[in-house]
């Protein structure tokens, strides 16, 4: 059987992001599914950020558990996830979205909305869904949407539209291979971890314009900015996100105790391989290592531009530059937040293979801290445009 979104041909320069020949349109039975945690802010504000990012992460794990890992196309927004799938298997993948939402609120109290509908109702709107996909290495690429379709999905599910309800109380979802044994990745030296969202505003030639000029500006350091060492993430024992893997796995270890037993150990085997570079079996820990780094989702587009950069604080005042004189001149909306450090969270179905995931988010805020800005002022100006047109 053919898989659509594998027949697109692959892309391995981030700058091609902007060239619509590389993006392909998604058939109207296709379906646009939707998450978020409500009242983020308040929770990363409280310090819970690594819970924000599982809780975001862990609709990805369940519904690529639910087709059975088939490639599918999945955008990690640090809060929340936006996806696209066939129908075939529609009823799974709502099935485990309901799943993770009672999950989420049950194990780590954090409200996760999700929604779905179908491209073709998007497509009646005006607005589409085209994927490219970007290779990050060999055997792992990501998808990037445009078309505005993403956006406007996310946008009616806040506002009560195309909702999954939860799942009766104690159902849970498969998130077999969610993880965040990383320790967080600080920034160099006196550098700072930079999140940015940059949206188009009206004109899709002046947002690009102001796009290519923000690469130039961060392509313009050691891995293009990335907040990855070139050895690689370091680990430490025990992890910090050891709770919440067990947290995601109890119900099918026999509990809380046994599966944070089970982590545990795993973490510390995984601990010593890589502090020892010694091989087990068909695990490299070198080789895991380095994937890691090339795995990394530090940069990505979803109806807009979303990173993740190591930078200076002289580069980061001269990217936050540029931006605020693009949206003075109405070419763009933005946000963006410093903090010292990122964290990772990652699927990972195998250990022996290279086709694992690593969602990298700012470690003290991120994107969601990012988002805030960015909606503020996108909401303002819609309003004004709003008022005008009304005038």
């Amino acid at each position: 059987m053919t898989n659509l979104y594998l027949d697109i041909p692959t892309f391995d320069d981030f700058g091609k992001v902007l060239d619509g020949a590389v993006y392909h349109t998604l058939p109207d039975d296709w379906w646009v599914g939707t998450s978020d945690v409500v009242g983020s802010t308040k929770a990363v504000e409280a310090g819970r950020y690594k819970d924000v990012n599982m809780v975001g992460a862990s609709v990805i794990c369940a519904v690529s558990n639910a087709l059975g890992h088939s490639d599918y196309p999945f955008l990690f927004g640090g809060d929340g996830a936006s996806f696209a799938c066939p129908p075939d298997r529609i009823d799974a993948v709502r099935d485990a979205m309901a799943a993770t939402a009672t999950w989420a609120l049950e194990t780590l109290d954090l409200e996760l909305r999700v929604g779905l509908v179908q491209i073709g109702d998007i497509r009646a709107t005006g607005r589409h869904v085209r994927v490219a996909r970007y290779a990050v290495s060999k055997p792992v690429s990501y998808a990037m949407f445009n078309g505005r379709g993403l956006q406007w999905a996310e946008d009616q599910m806040k506002q009560g539209h195309n909702l999954i309800p939860p799942a009766p109380p104690g159902s849970r979802p498969d998130l077999t291979g969610l993880s965040c044994r990383w320790s967080p990745i600080r920034a160099e030296g006196s550098d700072v971890i930079l999140s940015i969202i940059v949206a188009p505003r009206n004109d899709p030639a002046r947002f690009e314009a102001t796009v290519r000029d923000l690469f130039s500006i961060l392509d313009d350091s050691p891995r293009k900015s990335s907040p990855i060492p070139a050895s690689g993430p370091e680990v430490a024992f025990p992890p910090p996100g050891l709770h919440l893997e067990a947290e995601a796995t109890k119900h099918k270890e026999g509990g809380y105790i046994k599966a944070w037993l089970k982590a545990l150990y795993i973490a510390l085997i995984a601990f010593i391989l890589m502090k020892t570079g010694r091989k087990l079996g068909d695990f490299d820990p070198k080789r895991y290592r380095d994937y890691t780094g090339y795995n990394t989702d530090f940069r990505k587009f979803g109806d807009g531009l979303w990173m993740t950069v190591n930078c200076s604080k002289a580069r980061a005042e001269e990217v936050e530059a540029l931006l605020h004189a693009a949206e003075l001149q109405g070419d763009i909306h933005f946000g963006t937040h410093r903090q010292r450090s990122a964290i990772m969270t990652c699927i990972v179905p195998s250990i022996t293979n290279d086709t694992h995931f690593h969602f990298l988010d700012g470690g003290e805020g991120g994107y969601t801290a990012a988002a805030t800005a960015f909606k503020a002022k996108r909401k303002r100006d819609q309003a004004v445009e709003s008022a005008a047109a009304n005038a």
